[in-house]
């Protein structure tokens, strides 16, 4: 068993696909029209046969308060794993992206956390 697709709730499924892709640098794999949404997924360059990230549309009614409630007590909705967490703060912080935790080390590991501009916060991660 291993895990195929995994997602984050976004409020513009737009507006994340230009995020996660032209910021992120994760690569477009689906963009299937479901109604008024898109199934829309992102892989990493490196994997593209790897998990898929859906950017799943936050119709729902419990998905703000979960999203709300995760941002406030600064709760990561994902965790993306990085080689170098300094070096990937320092491009995207000169992309313009805010990060609500600078790289911290903690032990073997270090982390960041900024947000993806759709409502969540995300992780990047990297274990020596």
């Amino acid at each position: 068993m291993r895990i195929h697709l995994t997602s984050v709730f976004v409020d513009d499924q737009a507006k994340a696909l230009h995020f996660y892709t032209d910021v992120l640098g994760f690569v477009k794999k689906h963009d299937v029209p479901v109604g008024e949404a898109r199934w829309l997924t992102v892989v990493s360059p490196e994997d593209p046969g790897g998990t898929e990230l859906l950017l799943e549309p936050s119709g729902h009614p419990a998905v703000r308060p979960y999203k709300d409630a995760l941002v406030q007590d600064g709760i990561p909705a994902a965790s993306f794993a990085v080689d170098d967490v300094r070096a990937e703060f320092d491009r995207l912080r000169a992309l313009g992206v805010h990060f609500t935790q600078e790289p911290l080390e903690m032990g073997r590991v270090t982390t960041a956390v900024f947000d993806d501009t759709c409502g969540n916060l995300i992780q990047i991660v990297h274990s020596a």
